[in-house]
């Protein structure tokens, strides 16, 4: 499994005391049990719910492919709200 994102944003994210956590960290949702639902339909975007650092977080990212093949693009990430941790929890 790989990952590509912008790395100004992820020093963005972790310097924002709301989100505190950047790209790097949140990568530990992949290696646990996590929920996984669609965003948007163009451009494609998926949400995943799960664990890192000891916290539940929510992350948006799409599915992109290089010579390499197929890798995942983190977008964006946050503290996952109630709405999301109920979520998580009926589907894991």
């Amino acid at each position: 499994m790989r990952f590509r994102y912008d790395k100004k944003k992820c020093e963005q994210l972790k310097s924002n005391p709301k989100r505190g956590i950047g790209f790097e960290e949140v990568q530990e949702i992949w290696f646990h049990p996590y929920y996984e639902d669609r965003r948007s339909d163009v451009p494609e975007q998926f949400r995943a719910i799960g664990w890192a650092n000891g916290k539940l977080y929510s992350v948006i990212y799409e599915v992109r492919e290089d010579d390499d093949g197929e890798y995942f693009h983190l977008v964006t990430l946050w503290k996952s709200t109630k709405e999301e941790k109920k979520i998580y929890e009926k589907n894991s």
